[in-house]
């Protein structure tokens, strides 16, 4: 059977941060972009790969497939999956993923590592946990790092979700690292966003839930099985009443709560319907291509943001100035405000 090889050793991911690619094992723009096209894994991870490189040379020739690769993107189903810590969010994109490769679709996982603050390296055990999953020929599961971004989402996620549609996978999950105020971001760049919740988690996660479940297009509670199926019901009637308080829908969708088990496989199906048809109703309603086009020109913002950040830091005048006005500023001689205008003003 097929294997994945977004791990491959010749590009590899940044579990370790000191790892390069290999000037000699580059390809041509086109040889990657007819491999992605074909449905070739290895070609779509090598140019993930790329893509993610903070290497300027390697992240334009990422930037140049993508390009290639642009006429044949935005054709899948994009789903934002969040959740609390230990709600079982593998497991269940796994089953679920399984039940929709089942009925004749191609799935691709991307999930978000943490990174660690001090090598932005990262674990990525995602592959791990859905071995069933990453084993299919017709999925592809993609580790990667946060790097420090916010939003519960790695810095080219976007990108990567392209290459994906590219590849020909027609429904792209997007695992966040967890779930809080600021995971919110992947809302953004998906067309479903999937919150899954625990019964009975306790008063502690009231400070996480209002933001997220504003933006939810469907709340699950998961892991409703054995002596936790009462409580799954109770929960799920609780927060289908506290969602009647908050604010309507833009599209006017109305919020689900439902329950299922990966264990049991139940509701399974039931999430799988629910996310069809909000994609009629919203399709029939202009909202879907509406929301993409919303998220077109956030990311053209945040792209030019991130350009200015990088062409910024990189001017000799800043690379020359900046440790003396980091340490003004530290030995309380300069504050941090008007250091940052003076450092503006020296990129001009």
């Amino acid at each position: 059977m097929p294997v994945d090889h977004s791990l491959n050793t010749e590009f590899p991911g940044p579990v370790n941060p000191g790892y390069h690619l290999k000037k000699e094992n580059l390809k041509s723009v086109s040889e990657y972009a007819n491999g992605i096209l074909t449905g070739n894994r290895a070609m779509l991870a090598k140019a993930i790969t790329l893509i993610e490189s903070s290497k300027k040379e390697f992240h334009e020739l990422g930037n140049a497939i993508l390009e290639k690769c642009y006429s044949n993107t935005g054709n899948s189903i994009r789903i934002g999956i969040t959740g609390v810590p230990g709600v079982g969010k593998s497991t269940f994109i796994e089953k679920f993923g399984m039940h929709l490769i089942d009925r004749g679709k191609k799935v691709a996982v991307l999930a978000i590592d943490p990174s660690s603050s001090l090598t932005k390296g990262s674990i990525l055990g995602d592959k791990t946990r859905m071995q069933t999953l990453a084993a299919h020929e017709n999925a592809f599961i993609r580790p990667t790092p946060a790097m420090g971004m916010l939003g519960g989402v790695a810095g080219k996620t976007r990108e990567v979700i392209l290459l994906c549609e590219a590849a020909g996978f027609d429904t792209i999950f997007v695992e966040t690292v967890g779930v809080g105020q600021s995971e919110i971001s992947v809302k953004n760049m998906v067309d479903f966003f999937l919150l899954l919740m625990l019964a009975g988690a306790g008063d502690e996660l009231q400070g996480i839930k209002r933001g997220i479940m504003e933006t939810a297009d469907m709340i699950i509670i998961h892991k409703s099985d054995g002596q936790n199926i009462e409580n799954a019901g109770l929960a799920r009637h609780n927060y289908q009443q506290a969602l009647s308080l908050f604010p309507p829908h833009p599209s006017g969708w109305k919020t689900p709560v439902q329950t299922a088990s990966s264990i049991d496989n139940n509701g399974i199906n039931e999430a799988w319907e629910t996310i069809t048809t909000y994609y009629d109703t919203v399709n029939k309603s202009g909202f879907f291509q509406k929301n993409r086009n919303q998220q077109l020109v956030n990311w053209l913002h945040d792209a030019i943001e991130n350009e200015l950040k990088t062409r910024f830091y990189n001017l000799p005048n800043i690379r020359k100035k900046l440790a003396r006005f980091e340490r003004e500023v530290l030995a309380g001689k300069l504050n941090p405000a008007r250091a940052a205008t003076e450092l503006i003003k020296l990129s001009q």
